[in-house]
């Protein structure tokens, strides 16, 4: 099994290069300062300097990047977080490459809308295992058309 795994994830990281994401994470890594690891099939890129992101994570085809932490501290926090990325690896090759954006970004807005955070009714979350990632999961708001007319602007929505 174990040489089947590795097989897979040889044929996942050509099919991310050729679609153009692991280069796509690569610089992403590279204008961020990050330092690269080898991990698992993977390219982790630590002690990424990107001011605006809150994940713990991003992976970007092959890549993940990690936002101003240190693998070994973030494994810590996140056990389980190498194997949820593993799997968005997969999905970035499955998706083609970029037509993953906005996929992930509608797949965003629907769990918002449902849930009140990015993560909980998110596909491409979900499939890569939500506890694995450092989630939440949160219940889904209610499918009742008057329960958005009832929502006051200063009531949350979680």
């Amino acid at each position: 099994m174990k040489d089947t795994t590795e097989l897979q994830r040889a044929v996942r990281n050509v099919g991310n290069i050729a679609n153009l994401s692991t280069p796509l994470g690569l610089a992403l890594a590279a204008l961020s300062g990050a330092r690269l690891h080898a991990v698992n099939g993977l390219i982790v890129a630590d002690r990424a300097r990107l001011p605006i992101v809150t994940a713990s994570a991003i992976t970007v085809g092959s890549v993940v990047v990690l936002p101003r932490a240190r693998l070994d501290s973030v494994l810590e926090r996140i056990p389980g977080l190498l194997s949820h990325e593993d799997r968005h690896a997969y999905q970035w090759a499955y998706c083609l490459g970029l037509p993953f954006i906005p996929a992930y970004l509608l797949a965003m807005g629907w769990s918002w809308l449902r849930t009140g955070d990015r993560a909980s009714a998110n596909f491409f979350e979900i499939q890569a295992g939500l506890e694995l990632g450092g989630y939440t999961r949160r219940p889904r708001r209610p499918w009742d058309p008057g329960y958005w007319g009832r929502c006051s602007a200063t009531q949350s929505l979680g």
